[in-house]
C-alpha cells in the first residue's frame, strides 16, 4: 500500500487546508469545491486529509458502515442490534469521471427481483463513502445527472435506488470534495451552489516557496515512509485538534449579532436563496470550534463569507468568481456587535510556535505548518501564495483605441463585443450517441423510452413489458406451476431511451480586413459570444479558429471551457486578406483529430464570415473545394452571414450551399427573429447527404 503525502507537509494553500479541515470538523458545512490550474496539488491535499480523520466504529459485516451506537433501522443489511462494533479507518472513495449511475448509487439484481421477489442490492460508491470522504476529481467533467444524484445524497444524507417498483434506501453521509480546472469547463450555477465552500488555488510565484515544494516532493518520492515519519508528530497533533474541535462543536453558540451579520452579508451580495446563509452559519461555528472557542466572532463570519460566497456570486460562465472584500468589511462593521471583545490574532494565526518571531520551519524547511499543525485563516497567506484571499482577476479588457495591433501593420486592435442575446437553437440532424447534453437528439441513458433491446453487459434500465413478452411463451416449457413468472437471463430487455446530447461546436471566425469595420466586428463578436453562451447552457465542447492575412490559427483547441473561448475572442484583432480556404481546411484537420479522440461526439461547424475569399492563389476555387470536403463528410454546418450595406453579393449563401448547410444573417440569428432555422439546418444537411 502506497504512503500518502502528509497533509501538514503541503506548502502554502492555507485556504484549501482550512476549508478541508472545517469540513472534517463539521461535515454539515457541505463539502469543498477546489478550483485551480493544473499541477497545484489539489488532489494531493484532498487525499492527505483522509489520514487525519479519526477512526469510525461500524457494525461488523455491514456493507453500509452503520454506526453500532445508533444503527440505521432501514439499512438493507439490517436490522442491527446495538453493540460495540469494530473500529476501522475512515475511507476516502474516489468517483471516476466515467462512472455509471449504478456504480455511484448501487444496483438491484433485476433477475432475482422478478424471479425470486428478493431485494438483492449491490452497494455503490455512495455506500462505500458513508462516514468518510467522497472525492470527485474533475467534477466539472462529470455528467450532470450524476452530479445531481451526488449532491442530492450529500444534502439529504441518504441514497435511494428505485427500479421498477423495487426500492432501497441507505444512509450516505460523507465529506464531499470536488476538484476542477476551470479551463476545462464550468459547473452550472445551480450545482455550484450545492457545494458548501469553494477555494481558488494557484501555484505560488515566490521562488523560495516553489523551491520548498520541489524539495519536499522529491524527498517524498525518494522514500515515502521516511518522509511521512518526519511529519508524524505534526500529523498526530492536527488529528488531535480535529477530534477536540468536533467535541467542542455542540457547545459553540451562534449569537443573534453573528446571525445578523451573516444575513446582512448574504443580502448585500445578492446571493440567491437561503443556502448561503445556512452554510455561512455552519462554517462560522466550525471556525470557532477549530479555534477552541465557544462563541462566534465577526472574524469567523468574515472567514466564512470568503469561503462560502464567491462561487455563489457567479451568474454566467463569463463571470469570474470573487468577493469585494471592502464591501464585505463595510457590511460587517455596520452590523458589528459593539459589545464584542477585541479579537486576538494569536490563536487564529498560530503555527504552533508562538514564542518565536519566525515560525518553526518544520522538518523540511520553511513554508510548512510546523508545531501543532495549525492552519492560518484565509487572510494569512503570503503574497503570491496559493490560497490568497484576493478574488481571481478577470481577463484584461482589450484595447479599444485605434492603435495598431502588435501582430503587424494594417491590422486594427481588438474591439469589445456587443451585448449577447438569446440565439435560436442549432442542432445536428439525425440521432447520435454522444455525451449527455441539451442540443441534438441522441440515444441516452435518460429520456423518453423509445423501444427495447437485449442488454449488452449489466442491465441498467429494465423494459418490463418487453421482458414479460419475451418470457411469456416459455412458461410451460420451464415448468411454471405458481403465479410467479419464470424469468431467465435471455428474457431481460434493456430499455432504449432518447434524450439530448452535447456536440462539438467549432467556430471559424473571419477576422480579415473586410470584417474590420468597428461596428460590424463588435456585432460579430456579440453574436459569437451569444452562441458560446448557448453552447455552455447546452453542455457542448467548443473550439475557435480564426483566419486573416495569409493563414488560419487554432485560437482555442476544443474544450468544455466556453469562458476560455470568450477570452480568446475578446483579444482578437482584425485586418489583412481573407484566407477562407485556410480557415476551412484548418477546421477540417481539427474535426478529423476530434473524430479519432471522441467518435461519438458529433460536430457542428459555425462559420462566421461575409463570404469573401481573397487570400492565396485562386482563393475562390480553393474555398469552394475546402467547403466540399466538409459536405462530403456530412458535417452539419451553419454560415453566419456578416455582410452589411445596401449592396450584398450573397457570397455567404453560396458558401453555405457548398458546405451543405444553411446561411443566417446576424439579425436572423436572434431567437425571436426567425422561426425555422433548425429545420433549415436539418433539411439542407439531409439534402447534402
Amino acid at each position: 500500500m502506497s504512503t500518502r503525502y502528509p497533509f501538514t507537509a503541503v506548502v502554502g494553500m492555507d485556504d484549501l487546508r482550512l476549508a478541508l479541515l472545517l469540513n472534517a470538523v463539521s461535515p454539515a458545512v457541505g463539502g469543498v469545491l477546489v478550483r485551480g490550474e493544473k499541477g497545484t496539488a489539489k488532489s494531493t491535499a484532498v487525499r492527505a486529509l483522509a489520514d487525519l480523520l479519526p477512526e469510525v466504529a461500524v457494525v461488523a459485516g455491514c456493507r453500509f458502515s452503520c454506526d453500532p451506537a445508533g444503527p440505521d433501522g432501514r439499512c438493507p443489511d439490517g436490522p442491527h442490534e446495538a453493540g460495540p462494533g469494530v473500529a476501522r479507518a475512515a475511507r476516502m472513495v474516489e468517483l471516476p469521471v466515467g462512472a455509471s449511475e449504478d456504480r455511484l448509487v448501487g444496483a438491484l439484481d433485476i433477475e432475482r427481483a422478478l424471479g425470486e421477489g428478493v431485494k438483492a442490492f449491490e452497494p455503490g460508491l455512495l455506500a462505500d463513502a458513508h462516514r468518510g470522504i467522497l472525492y470527485v476529481d474533475e467534477v466539472n467533467l462529470l455528467h450532470d445527472h450524476l452530479i445531481d444524484l451526488l449532491l442530492d445524497a450529500a444534502a439529504m444524507g441518504s441514497s435511494y435506488v428505485e427500479r421498477e417498483g423495487v426500492s432501497v434506501r441507505h444512509a450516505a453521509r460523507f465529506l464531499l470534495v470536488g476538484t476542477m480546472n476551470p479551463e476545462e469547463g464550468e459547473l452550472r450555477p445551480q450545482l455550484l451552489d450545492r457545494f458548501g465552500l469553494t477555494v481558488e488555488v494557484a501555484a505560488s510565484r515566490e521562488p523560495e516557496q516553489r523551491v520548498e515544494v520541489v524539495r519536499r516532493r522529491l524527498a517524498h518520492d525518494d522514500d515515502p515512509v521516511a518522509f511521512a515519519s518526519r511529519w508524524a508528530a505534526e500529523e498526530g497533533a492536527l488529528r488531535a485538534r480535529i477530534v477536540a474541535a468536533r467535541e467542542l462543536l455542540p457547545s459553540v453558540v451562534l449569537g443573534d449579532a453573528a446571525l445578523l451579520q451573516i444575513a446582512a452579508t448574504c443580502a448585500a451580495f445578492e446571493v440567491d436563496g437561503m443556502r448561503a446563509d445556512i452554510v455561512m452559519a455552519r462554517t462560522a461555528t466550525a471556525l470557532a470550534a477549530w479555534d477552541g472557542r465557544t462563541d462566534v466572532t465577526s472574524e469567523d463570519v468574515r472567514q466564512a463569507a470568503l469561503l462560502a460566497l464567491p462561487h455563489r456570486r457567479r451568474r454566467n460562465p463569463f463571470d469570474a468568481p470573487g468577493l469585494d472584500q471592502d464591501k464585505l468589511d463595510e457590511t460587517l462593521d455596520r452590523f458589528k456587535n459593539d459589545n464584542e471583545p477585541p479579537e486576538s490574532t494569536e490563536s487564529t494565526e498560530s503555527t504552533g510556535n508562538e514564542d518565536d518571531d519566525d515560525p518553526d520551519p518544520g522538518p523540511q524547511g520553511p513554508g510548512g505548518p510546523g508545531g501543532g499543525g495549525g492552519i492560518p485563516p484565509q487572510g494569512g497567506a503570503p503574497d503570491g501564495a496559493a490560497g490568497s484571499p484576493q478574488a481571481p482577476q478577470a481577463p484584461e479588457a482589450p484595447e479599444t483605441s485605434g492603435a495598431p495591433s502588435p501582430a503587424g501593420p494594417g491590422e486594427r486592435a481588438a474591439v469589445q463585443a456587443a451585448e449577447p442575446f438569446r440565439t435560436k437553437m442549432l442542432s445536428v440532424p439525425g440521432l447520435g450517441e454522444g455525451a449527455a447534453g441539451r442540443r441534438s437528439r441522441a440515444r441516452t441513458d435518460h429520456g423518453r423510452t423509445t423501444g427495447s433491446r437485449r442488454p449488452q453487459g449489466a442491465l441498467t434500465k429494465l423494459h418490463l413489458a418487453a421482458t414479460v413478452q419475451a418470457a411469456a411463451p416459455h412458461q410451460r416449457a420451464r415448468g411454471r406451476s405458481g403465479r410467479g413468472l419464470v424469468v431467465r437471463r435471455d428474457d431481460l430487455r434493456q430499455a432504449t431511451r432518447e434524450g439530448r446530447e452535447g456536440n462539438l461546436v467549432l467556430f471559424v471566425v473571419d477576422a480579415s480586413g473586410s470584417m474590420a469595420a468597428r461596428q460590424r466586428m463588435s456585432a460579430v463578436k456579440g453574436a459569437v459570444l451569444s452562441l458560446l453562451l448557448d453552447a455552455y447552457q447546452r453542455r457542448d465542447k467548443v473550439g475557435l479558429i480564426t483566419f486573416r492575412g495569409k493563414d488560419a490559427e487554432l485560437a482555442l483547441p476544443p474544450t468544455s471551457s466556453v469562458d476560455a473561448a470568450a477570452a480568446r475572442l475578446a483579444t482578437l484583432p482584425t485586418g489583412g486578406r481573407t484566407p477562407l480556404a485556410a480557415g476551412l481546411l484548418k477546421a477540417h484537420d481539427v474535426l478529423r483529430v476530434e473524430r479519432l479522440r471522441d467518435p461519438s461526439r458529433r460536430p457542428l461547424l459555425v462559420v462566421v464570415t461575409d463570404g469573401r475569399a481573397t487570400g492565396g492563389p485562386e482563393p475562390v476555387a480553393l474555398g469552394t473545394r475546402a467547403a466540399r470536403l466538409h459536405a462530403a463528410e456530412g458535417t452539419a454546418s451553419v454560415v453566419v452571414d456578416c455582410e452589411s450595406g445596401m449592396v450584398r453579393l450573397g457570397l455567404a449563401g453560396e458558401l453555405a450551399r457548398e458546405l451543405g448547410g444553411s446561411a443566417v444573417t446576424l439579425d436572423e440569428l436572434r431567437a425571436d427573429s426567425i422561426a425555422g432555422l433548425v429545420k433549415d439546418v436539418q433539411g439542407t444537411s439531409r439534402r447534402a447527404a
